[in-house]
């Protein structure tokens, strides 16, 4: 089914996703879809472990080999090697671990932009806090030509929560400085090569464009940063040899900076839906909805709507002096869009799984 764009191929892909038959779910930006067959998967493995229980090496073996497989689907998601892929709970671990085991101090910089989510900036307010650092936030398409001597980190996003605007993240990596990708609009949604990108570090979500659990995440780490970047949440299993914790003996790969434990019912979830998007093809996924946002974007301005301005991404914001109120109306409506917070928009998250008469109703309906 891999790189097929036909009627069969998105009603296939649109069957796995039971909500969509009672909603045009247009907020993945936010939380995506469940599919069935994660559904499905991490009911089986709580019924295994309510049937087996939970103890022994046979329960533990199983739960690292989770974790290991979803390395294995991440990395070529990301473009890197597994041992590069830490498992988190969201984007804002990921950020918190960056921030807070690099050795920032006062005569650093932190480069960040005006259109960040909370998720990113409060993790930065925290560390300028504890290490005293500047944060300076610029305007999101001039970020490039702003880093200067004392930047020590950018720190921004890959593709804009507000505007669906996509960084110039090769003009960032050729800046100097270190640069941490917010991902979270990104990872799933559009394609990822964090080679290509040319960043340090790559902090995503699992909850939104990959429709795994909340409380799921990945972080990319650079395998020459390992040494310079202290892991931030030190555990049992951030360790080659337990035995030695007070030594600190970290793992040799980006396992030394998981978050915790990933549970079996959402490990298996998260496998369950990754899967999916590999059968159908993560090309033919990333083109189609890229495709529907743009065909949406450009109704909405046909019709005299202002559009944010955005890149090629899954994001379509628009203005509206009312945005509360225009989300309520579409729920009505049967259609699940999203206001951001004192911007003064309504988003839409176009995913593949979207329908072409889907957003010709939202068109109809965007503005009363």
């Amino acid at each position: 089914m891999a790189g097929r764009d036909g009627a069969d191929s998105a009603e296939a892909f649109r069957a796995e996703f039971p909500v969509l038959r009672s909603v045009s779910y247009l907020n993945a930006g936010t939380d995506g879809p469940i599919p069935r067959r994660a559904a499905e998967a991490a009911v089986t493995r709580v019924r295994a472990e309510l049937e087996g229980g939970r103890g022994g090496a046979h329960h533990f073996a199983g739960l690292d080999e989770l974790k290991g497989a979803l390395r294995g689907r991440l990395a070529p998601l990301l473009g890197c090697a597994p041992g590069e892929v830490a498992l988190t709970r969201s984007t804002t671990d990921g950020v918190n671990t960056v921030v807070s085991g690099l050795d920032l101090g006062p005569d650093d910089e932190v480069l960040t932009t005006e259109e960040e989510h909370p998720g990113l900036l409060a993790p930065l307010a925290a560390a300028r806090r504890r290490h005293g650092f500047e944060v300076r936030a610029v305007p999101f398409a001039e970020i490039a030509d702003e880093v200067g001597p004392r930047t020590a980190l950018v720190a921004c996003s890959h593709v804009s929560w507000v505007s669906g605007r996509v960084v110039d993240a090769p003009a960032l990596a050729r800046s100097g400085a270190r640069v941490l990708l917010d991902g979270a609009q990104g990872l799933g949604a559009v394609p990822v090569d964090v080679g290509a990108l040319g960043c340090d570090y790559y902090a995503a979500s699992g909850q939104k464009w990959l429709c795994g659990p909340d409380g799921s995440g990945a972080l990319y780490v650079r395998r020459a940063h390992f040494e310079a970047l202290a892991p931030s949440w030190p555990s049992y299993g951030s360790l080659s040899d337990p035995l030695l914790a007070e030594e600190l003996p970290y793992r040799p790969d980006a396992a030394r900076y998981d978050v915790g434990v990933v549970p079996g019912p959402a490990g298996a979830w998260s496998l369950a839906a990754l899967d999916l998007f590999a059968e159908h093809g993560w090309d033919w996924i990333h083109d189609r909805a890229a495709r529907l946002a743009t065909a949406l974007a450009g109704r909405l301005a046909e019709r005299g709507i202002e559009v944010a301005p955005r890149g090629r991404s899954t994001l379509v914001s628009w203005a509206d002096p009312d945005p509360e109120g225009v989300v309520a109306r579409l729920a009505a409506e049967g259609i699940i869009v999203r206001q951001l917070p004192g911007r003064g928009l309504v988003r839409a998250s176009v995913g593949a799984w979207a329908a072409e008469e889907e957003l010709e109703r939202l068109v109809a309906l965007a503005r009363s």
